[in-house]
């Protein structure tokens, strides 16, 4: 064994787990040198733009194209009448509905897909598409999902109105979906009913959209000759596009290849197969030339998916002293017009039974309804896992509101309720086991850093000067967080288990390719998947290519999303890496001419027991592998494939605190300090997981302070463009402050447990919590986001705290 520094510099070479590593991808990028759907350009290829409904709900009487096919360039209008032959008009969706891919006699939300122009250029593909001429028949339009089930409400749905149930249990109004059930109820009734202290509030989250940077679209390539398909889309899931691409079409998935490339940025956005897509695909196969289809960003934010739309009530029951006996909730969830979310069939709301949070709560009750409404269809989890940033929010607002009706400490209450370090793992009541947790030292340590104690001081004496001009808040949010979908016995979509996978395969000299089943969009798999293989396998992370995104090259998966790729496609990454060693083992013991157990591994290479100037490096053994001296009976070669079905989800949890300033003239809030805790486990690059948590907590700030997707009531869509919604800049975003502990999960191969949803969900309550905290002492519980300085200002008018002294 060599002494510290030179193990410290065969280490540090490596630039494995744990390493500060800058990230590999970023200098194509720096560069201008990526590449995007939009940057394809193919021999002969058309433009497609869509026709898009102004009305919400309407009856289509008529469509006249001869205008349009009027336009130099227009090659074809293409129809839901020109879809029918295929069979191609409706599609499956990711929820177990169908959706309309060209509206079939009748739209039900505003800018749904009405026809598709194809043209030599985009110019004339959009000049087209504004003189096709729809002649609509309006409808009565349904935007509240509370009045979606009452006795007179409009059909939505007319091809579904008879249907007893659309795929998850009976329905019992033609505008319902599912209803949805979780936990105990006669259980937590009856904790209810003898409880010393109950609380209830009406949480609202409102519709709001992860918006990336680059909007859909795609590039169809049908090949008549060999009747191929490929297709070049902003993808976070391409192994599962391909499969609902082969149903949908018929084409054998064999035959269909799908490439992702570089995409701008996704957060559940690019997870679903969207309308444009099918119609790009069906136009090419139809023309056989390549067809594109690139949505503008009014598009994008109207049509594409959504997340949230959750209208509930919570309800505590606690004892005296504040200790949770109980936890009921129930809610609409708004679907929109079909229901495309992107759920687990098993879920049809997801994961939201993670509602229990950090806290031992012994009984508990969940119940969604799902309805239709004249909105855009597509939820998705917008940087989180499937409604767990709607679970966390509602715990965490409740255990505020029950602290204010005790009059406890916000600290103290989730003290006295977190689920104790000896009791891991644990069962929470609705059936979830965390698999790992500490979270007393956690909040410990942000109490201390921030001067809890004297935060409080100065607020109760800012409260006490009438002549303040400002409240001052703050905000606490503890939780835990359950990732990595996951295991095949309770996730799949359309039935498909959502394992993960990796090949490895590493050349003579030392170099390898890895390519897995997830797809980056930013999170910087080339550079952690680099580092995990570096340390398992002695390798430096400088010479592991990584590769994702390509059907034809990557082993399935089931993508990017929910914070999914280190929990399901890192652990398998390190078991492929692990297959190769023990091969490797094999190898420098017939090398070195001992057995397999007088080996030990030493960061880059085997050495033997007692004796540890005998070695061979894990470059020696790769050449060895592919130019012979091998054991009897060895394959050359040094490959691995793993395909990893976990057989948990994991569990990373946070506390945060944030401090705000309000100004009672203004309503505006000014975030003065925001201090993020993780604990992710085993921490594969430092630097990355401090970027991903500066952007979830950028995107918390977004949805707590500005953003919501607001209608009129005929379902006019009042808030898709830029100039309305609201996305921060580096100038509205505050400083973030990180910090961490670690507590590794104890069923992933190496321990971690996912970061990058982590801020997000727990962000959005903490900054929530902090606003309302400034208006505690005047009575107010609860205020729905956004917490816009309009909104703000009217709770400070209501309150007549807005009226300037005179001298």
């Amino acid at each position: 064994m060599g002494d510290m520094t030179e193990l410290k510099a065969r280490e540090d070479k490596l630039q494995g787990t744990g390493t500060s590593m800058l990230r590999k991808e970023d200098a194509r990028f720096i560069r201008g040198q990526g590449s995007y759907v939009d940057d394809i350009q193919l021999p002969g290829m058309l433009f497609g733009a869509l026709v898009r409904s102004p009305h919400a709900h309407a009856r289509i009487k008529s469509i006249d194209k001869a205008a349009a096919k009027a336009v130099p360039g227009v090659v074809a209008v293409l129809t839901a009448d020109d879809l029918k032959p295929v069979k191609l008009h409706w599609m499956p969706t990711l929820g177990g509905d169908v959706q309309a891919v060209l509206a079939d006699g009748k739209v039900c939300f505003q800018y749904q897909e009405v026809a598709m122009v194809l043209a030599t250029d985009r110019y004339a593909a959009a000049d087209g598409a504004a003189l096709v001429e729809v002649d609509y028949e309006e409808l009565p339009a349904i935007v509240d999902p509370k009045k979606a089930m009452a006795p007179d409400a409009p059909v939505i749905r007319e091809d579904i109105a008879e249907k007893k149930e659309v795929g998850h249990g009976p329905r019992t109004h033609p505008n319902h979906i599912f209803t949805w059930e979780a936990g105990d109820k006669a259980a937590a009734d009856a904790a209810f009913a003898t409880a010393a202290v109950t609380v209830r509030e009406e949480i609202l989250n409102p519709r709001v959209h992860p918006c990336p940077l680059e909007p859909c679209g795609c590039v169809a390539s049908f090949d008549k000759g060999t009747g191929a398909l490929t297709v070049y889309m902003t993808t976070q899931a391409p192994h599962l596009v391909r499969t609902v691409l082969a149903m949908l079409s018929g084409i054998p998935e064999s035959k269909i290849r799908v490439v992702a490339g570089d995409i701008g940025g996704g957060f559940g956005n690019k997870v679903p197969v969207y309308p444009g897509y099918v119609v790009a695909i069906v136009a090419s196969i139809v023309t056989g030339v390549p067809v594109k289809w690139i949505e503008t960003r009014i598009e994008n934010i109207s049509t594409t998916g959504f997340a949230r739309d959750y209208h509930g009530v919570g309800e505590l029951a606690a004892d005296a002293d504040g200790r949770i006996k109980a936890l009921r909730f129930t809610a609409l969830a708004d679907h929109g017009a079909f229901n495309s979310h992107v759920s687990a069939t098993k879920f049809p709301a997801g994961l939201f039974s993670i509602c229990t949070g950090s806290y031992a709560i012994p009984n508990a009750y969940a119940r969604v309804d799902a309805v239709y409404t004249n909105k855009a269809p597509g939820g998705v989890a917008y940087r989180c896992s499937l409604r767990v940033t709607e679970a966390i929010y509602l715990i965490e607002r409740m255990v505020d509101v029950l602290a204010q009706k005790l009059g406890l400490d916000k600290a103290e209450i989730r003290r006295r309720n977190f689920v104790q370090a000896e009791q891991f793992p644990y069962t929470t009541a609705f059936g979830w086991t965390l698999d790992s947790g500490n979270y007393h030292p956690a909040l410990e340590k942000v109490l201390q850093a921030c001067d809890y104690e004297g935060l409080r001081r100065e607020q109760a004496a800012r409260r006490a000067d009438p002549n303040a001009p400002t409240l001052m808040g703050i905000g606490l949010a503890t939780f835990t967080e359950i990732l990595g979908a996951g295991p095949t016995s309770v996730c799949d979509i359309l039935g498909i288990g959502l394992f993960d996978s990796c090949e490895i395969r590493v050349h003579p000299t030392g170099a390898a390719i890895a390519r897995m089943g997830t797809m980056s969009q930013g999170q910087g798999h080339a550079t952690t998947y680099a580092q995990i293989i570096a340390t398992e396998l002695g390798l430096p992370a400088s010479d592991i290519v990584v590769e994702e995104g390509d059907t034809d090259k990557a082993p399935y998966g089931a993508g990017t999303w929910g914070s999914r790729s280190t929990p399901v496609s890192g652990a398998a990454t390190a078991q492929a890496a692990r297959k190769i060693r023990d091969k490797a083992r094999k190898i420098a013991a017939h090398l070195l001419e001992v057995a397999e157990g007088d080996l030990e591994w030493e960061i880059d290479r085997f050495t033997v027991k007692g004796n540890p100037s005998q070695w061979k490096t894990m470059k020696e053994i790769c050449m060895v592998a592919h130019t012979g001296n091998l054991p009897a009976g060895m394959e050359p070669g040094l490959n691995a494939v793993t395909y990893y079905d976990p057989p948990n989800m994991t569990y990373p949890f946070g506390a945060y605190l944030c401090v705000v300033d309000v100004d009672k003239f203004t309503g505006e809030v000014k975030m003065r300090r925001f201090y993020a805790l993780d604990d992710c486990g085993t921490r594969i690059n430092p630097m990355i997981i401090e970027g991903q948590i500066h952007g979830g907590l950028t995107e918390a700030f977004a949805v707590a302070m500005g953003q919501q997707m607001p209608f009129d009531e005929a379902g006019n869509h009042l808030g898709n463009t830029l100039l309305d919604y609201f996305l921060p800049t580096a100038m509205e975003t505050p400083h973030w402050e990180t910090d961490y502990t670690v507590t590794p999960s104890p069923h992933h191969p190496i321990g971690a447990k996912g970061v990058a949803e982590s801020p997000h969900v727990g962000g959005i309550p903490c900054m929530s919590n902090a606003v309302i905290d400034a208006f505690a002492h005047l009575g107010v519980t609860h205020m729905d986001m956004p917490h816009s300085a309009w909104r703000v200002w009217q709770k400070c008018n209501e309150l007549g705290i807005n009226k300037r002294q005179t001298p």
